[in-house]
């Protein structure tokens, strides 16, 4: 039997702008900049069918508001993977987890000093100063036109610093101005290292040793540390990544015998400060991180028992009848002066794809939090959008039957007194109708303002962002 959902792995080919959309409801008049989303627009190379979720080729879909207008436009990002793959109908680059044949010296090549890497950044986009950016996993990142989409080649750093993956998840000080992130880098000495990065330059600001490094999605940040989640899913062996035959994340291995732990780095002097153990667990994405006092952090994860995830999200199983599991709201205490770390859990509801009012929010104490759900007992594929109040620890819910929305997107209005006083602005697919529509919430009471209908689907994706441009 096809899945409801099944649309939004098809791919899109069609590269459209629509000047204005029509809408039902109504869309704030102060309401005016850009929503940028990113994710996968292609799910196949000639007759292949690409097998994850995370290796689908790059494209960006561009929503301006404008005084209670929508328009509209998408556009596949012209990375070497897009170009090559097309022109010769077959898979080239490595990817998450697809890995064409390759010699020997080729894969010890490409893992180990990156000489031809794929620049599908398919997976989060960002602002430095005047680029905008898409970013994957990998440290490569593409520069793009905001208004056109138009690709505008690598974004080159001027620096020396090199890794084998990155996250596509960087934090901002919106008081030093600086992005922060992190890398692996992999060889006779594997190394977590933190950087703060504008659009010329990486610095190093810690790195890490570490014998068996972890995949790691994203990191956390505090007012005065940043924060890496080292789980227990693990690369056993550089050399197999190098020379072996498996795709990059069939390296990484689950050992549930071995715990998992918190890197606490002061983001300021580069100190490692506390290494953490606690249960092993794996996440994807970080909700928020603070202080609670000098001896306490506080670091909410969407969390997971084990990383089965990764298999589930292999587009064939995705479309079986299995279902993917979503994350537990897990709140970790952090013991900095010795102990193990324990968590509670926060709602009822999963949730992934979080959000916060970032600006405001990010590092520092706060209530409330939004996300992508499955509803419960409706063995389906990311149904509904939940905000959960993590002071008075309630959780409301905006779904609707056979829709499917993405990642919600904070946008505070202008003199906003409150945390959640603002919208949150949803790319969902409607299964029934077969197209896409931008829907916008009310952040305070969860109620639909309005949609713009777009006219195609738009596959499921990642992750955006909202730029007053």
């Amino acid at each position: 039997m096809t899945k409801a959902y099944a649309q939004g792995f098809t791919s899109q080919h069609n590269e459209i702008t629509v000047d204005e959309l029509p809408i039902i409801g109504q869309f704030p008049t102060w309401l005016n900049g850009t929503l940028i989303r990113n994710g996968p627009g292609q799910f196949e190379v000639g007759k292949t069918p690409i097998p994850h979720w995370f290796d689908g080729l790059a494209q960006l879909h561009r929503f301006t508001f404008a005084d209670g207008r929508v328009s509209y436009g998408n556009r596949f990002i012209r990375s070497n993977a897009y170009l090559k793959d097309n022109q010769t109908g077959k898979i080239n680059y490595r990817g998450f987890a697809v890995d064409p044949c390759r010699t020997m010296f080729q894969k010890a090549f490409a893992t180990f000093f990156l000489t031809e890497p794929a620049n599908n950044a398919v997976v989060n986009i960002t602002r430095l100063e005047d680029e905008f950016i898409a970013m994957t996993e990998f440290p490569l990142t593409v520069r793009f036109d905001p208004k056109t989409l138009e690709t505008l080649g690598v974004l080159d750093y001027d620096d020396a610093l090199s890794a084998q993956t990155a996250t596509a998840h960087p934090h901002y000080d919106f008081d030093r101005r600086v992005g922060l992130n992190y890398m692996l880098r992999i060889g006779r000495k594997n190394e977590y290292q933190l950087y703060a990065l504008t659009s010329k330059r990486r610095t190093k600001i810690a790195s890490i040793p570490v014998k068996s490094p972890a995949y790691i999605h994203s990191f956390a940040m505090t007012t005065r540390y940043l924060i890496i989640a080292d789980y227990s899913f693990r690369l056993k062996s550089a050399l197999a990544l190098a020379f072996g035959d498996k795709p990059f994340i069939q390296n990484f291995v689950w050992d549930k015998t071995q715990d998992s732990c918190f890197w606490v780095v002061d983001r300021h002097t580069g100190e490692v400060v506390a290494n953490i153990p606690t249960d092993a667990f794996f996440a994807f994405h970080h909700i928020n991180a603070y202080e609670a006092d000098d001896d306490t952090l506080i670091v909410d994860i969407s969390a997971y028992d084990d990383a089965r995830l990764i298999d589930q999200l292999y587009i064939d199983a995705l479309l079986r009848d299995d279902y993917p599991q979503v994350g537990q709201f897990r709140r970790y205490t952090l013991p900095l002066r010795g102990g193990r770390a324990t968590y509670q859990v926060l709602s009822e509801q999963s949730i992934e794809l979080p959000r916060i009012n970032y600006k405001a929010n990010n590092g520092r104490d706060y209530q409330f939090a939004y996300g992508s759900s499955i509803k419960p007992n409706s063995h389906d594929f990311l149904n509904q959008i939940v905000k959960v109040d993590v002071k008075n620890r309630h959780t409301s819910v905006w779904h609707e039957t056979g829709c499917y929305p993405s990642e919600p997107v904070f946008v505070p209005a202008p003199n906003a007194t409150s945390e959640d006083e603002g919208v949150l602005l949803v790319v969902v697919l409607d299964s029934q109708q077969g197209n896409s529509f931008m829907l916008v919430l009310d952040a305070h009471t969860m109620t639909e303002l309005g949609r713009a209908i777009v006219p195609q689907h738009i596959p499921f994706g990642f992750h955006g962002a909202f730029f007053e441009i």
